[in-house]
């Protein structure tokens, strides 16, 4: 990345999934560095279940921390209806998209309508990689609530920012409990 720009990144999910200590981690790892960092939380009833977005802009002199309509560089989607919601600021020429391809909902037609939702989110974006973030860690956890360390890892591994992986990992050591840092770990290295 030239230093000169400005990189946005928009993070969408729901209250409870993790997308402010992913927004955080990304974050932490950006003035670590040496960029200049913005970030807002964009949510009303996020607490538990409801929809949560976070954008983070990162560069050598960034003056807003809101992504603007079809400016996104990267969306990172922890939900695949989520991340269709948040196409308002992709770019089809631009724009990266990372998202779980699931859909967290009670419908019994889930796996039909993530198929549709799937078909609308590459309507916005050339470069999708769609990730089963369930079938990805059913071997280690039972529990999902770390699906944002799973996309985070796909983030650097894929190299969707320009951010090296040992200072991802330090402002995850940094962010997270120690107790829990080990298996998170694991969690991120599977995505390489």
């Amino acid at each position: 990345m030239n230093k000169n720009k400005v990189f946005d990144i928009v993070l969408v999910g729901y209250g409870g999934q993790g997308v402010l200590t992913l927004a955080e981690i990304l974050a932490k790892a950006a003035i670590m560095s040496g960029y200049d960092v913005k970030q807002a939380e964009l949510h009303g009833l996020a607490q538990r279940g409801g929809s949560l977005e976070c954008h983070l802009r990162f560069g050598k002199k960034v003056h807003s921390p809101l992504v603007m309509e079809a400016q996104a560089d990267l969306i990172i989607g922890l939900d695949l209806l989520e991340t269709l919601r948040a196409c308002y600021y992709a770019n089809k020429n631009k724009t990266t998209v990372l998202t779980n391809s699931k859909i967290f909902s009670p419908c019994p037609f889930e796996e039909m309508e993530s198929k549709k939702v799937e078909a609308d989110v590459k309507k916005f974006a050339k470069k999708i990689k769609l990730v089963d973030a369930e079938k990805l860690m059913k071997d280690i956890t039972k529990d999902t609530a770390m699906i944002n360390t799973l996309l985070l890892g796909f983030t650097v591994s894929q190299k969707f920012i320009p951010i090296k992986k040992q200072i991802i990992l330090k402002a995850m050591a940094e962010k997270i409990r120690p107790q829990f840092i080990e298996l998170n770990k694991k969690i991120f290295n599977l995505a390489f």
